[in-house]
C-alpha cells in the first residue's frame, strides 16, 4: 500500500515538474459514417486534438443517428457538441416538431456547408419528381436523424404520409445506397452536403438518378421559413450527371450547450478558424466557406459566449 501511495504521488510531482494540465474530454456527435456529418466532426476534433498538450481538451467524434438525436444528447449531457441542421438547431430550441419542449439551454457555435434536399431514385422506378414516390418503396431515414425530420416536413407539405409508399423504410444512410441497388428500394432521400460517398455509391453501383424536389408547396415552405433556402446540387460533382437537379435546403450547423464553459467552445472555436484553410480542405464541402458567412447563416439558437468572444477578437461582430 506504502508503494503505491509513492508511485501516485510521483505521477502526480512529474506532471507539476512538466506543466502538464489534467485532460477535459469532449464529444462531437456526428451522423452516419458515409455522410458529412462524420467528417465534419471528425476534422474539428483533428485540429482540436493537434493543441491537446497546450489546451487540455481531447476531442472524439463516434458516429451517431444525426441531427435530432445530436440535439436531444446535448441537452441530456451525454455529448459536449454536435453537428446538426439549421431547421432541427430552430426546432430544437424552440421546441416544435421533433422536440417536445423547448431546449433552452442550446447554442449556436457556426454553421458550416448547405445541404440540399436530396432524393436518388432508380432508374427503372418510372420516378421523375417527388410527387412521383407516391406508391413506391423509399426510405425515409431512420428516426432521430435530419433526413427523417426534413422528409416528415416536406410529406406534409405535400399532402403525403408514410401510408403513401408501398413501403417506407426506416435505413439508416450508411444502409440506403445498397438497398437501392438491390432493388429493394426504389427511391431514398437524403439531407447531406455534396459531393457525398453514399449517394457515389449508387450512382457508381447501379442506375440511379437525382430527382428535382420543387412545387408550390417546396415555394411555400422556403418563403415561410429562414432556415430553408432553394438549392442547386451541380452536376459536375457526380460522374454520369448531366443536368443540375434544383431542390431546397438548409445548412449544417455546429451547436452546443450554455452548460459547456466559454473556455471550451471558445477553445474549439480557434482550433477551427486559426486552421481555417486546412479545415477547408478536409472535405469538398467545406472548399467554399465562408468564415464571416458561418456565424449568422442559419443560425437560430443564441450564440454560445465562447464563440462570440473569439469572433469579438477577430473583429467579426460587435
Amino acid at each position: 500500500m506504502k508503494t503505491i501511495r509513492t508511485a501516485a504521488f510521483s505521477t502526480i510531482a512529474l506532471m507539476a515538474a512538466s506543466g502538464a494540465s489534467a485532460q477535459e474530454f469532449i464529444t462531437i456527435g456526428t451522423g452516419g459514417q458515409t455522410g458529412v456529418y462524420y467528417v465534419v466532426g471528425q476534422s474539428i476534433c483533428r485540429l482540436v486534438n493537434r493543441g491537446t498538450e497546450e489546451h487540455g481538451l481531447q476531442c472524439t467524434a463516434p458516429s451517431t443517428g444525426g441531427s435530432v438525436a445530436n440535439i436531444n444528447a446535448i441537452k441530456a449531457g451525454d455529448q459536449t457538441m454536435g453537428v446538426a441542421q439549421s431547421d432541427q438547431q430552430y426546432y430544437g430550441y424552440n421546441g416544435e416538431q421533433s422536440f417536445e419542449e423547448p431546449i433552452e439551454e442550446l447554442r449556436a457555435v457556426f454553421s458550416v456547408h448547405p445541404e440540399p434536399f436530396t432524393v436518388v431514385a432508380r432508374g427503372d422506378s418510372g420516378i421523375a419528381t417527388f410527387d412521383d414516390l407516391k406508391g413506391k418503396r423509399v426510405n425515409i431515414g431512420n428516426p432521430g436523424s435530419g433526413q427523417r425530420a426534413t422528409m416528415d416536413v416536406v410529406m406534409e407539405a405535400a399532402g403525403m404520409t408514410a401510408s403513401d409508399f408501398s413501403l417506407a423504410s426506416e435505413l439508416k444512410a450508411t444502409e440506403q445506397a445498397q438497398a437501392l441497388c438491390d432493388n429493394k428500394i426504389d427511391a431514398f432521400v437524403y439531407q447531406v452536403g455534396h459531393p457525398n460517398g453514399s449517394i457515389q455509391e449508387a450512382f457508381s453501383s447501379c442506375d440511379a438518378q437525382f430527382v428535382a424536389v420543387t412545387g408550390d408547396y417546396i415555394d411555400s415552405l422556403v418563403d415561410s421559413n429562414a432556415f430553408y433556402a432553394t438549392a442547386t446540387i451541380p452536376a459536375s460533382l457526380y460522374e454520369g450527371i448531366e443536368e443540375d437537379t434544383p431542390t431546397f435546403g438548409v445548412r449544417a450547423t455546429f451547436v452546443s450547450s450554455s452548460n459547456v464553459s466559454e473556455d471550451t467552445v471558445y477553445t474549439v472555436v480557434k482550433a477551427v478558424f486559426d486552421n481555417f484553410d486546412r479545415f477547408k480542405r478536409l472535405h469538398p464541402a467545406f472548399s467554399n466557406l465562408d468564415q464571416e458567412e458561418m456565424i449568422s447563416a442559419g443560425l437560430s439558437a443564441p450564440l454560445h459566449d465562447g464563440a462570440a468572444k473569439y469572433y469579438r477578437e477577430m473583429g467579426w461582430m460587435e
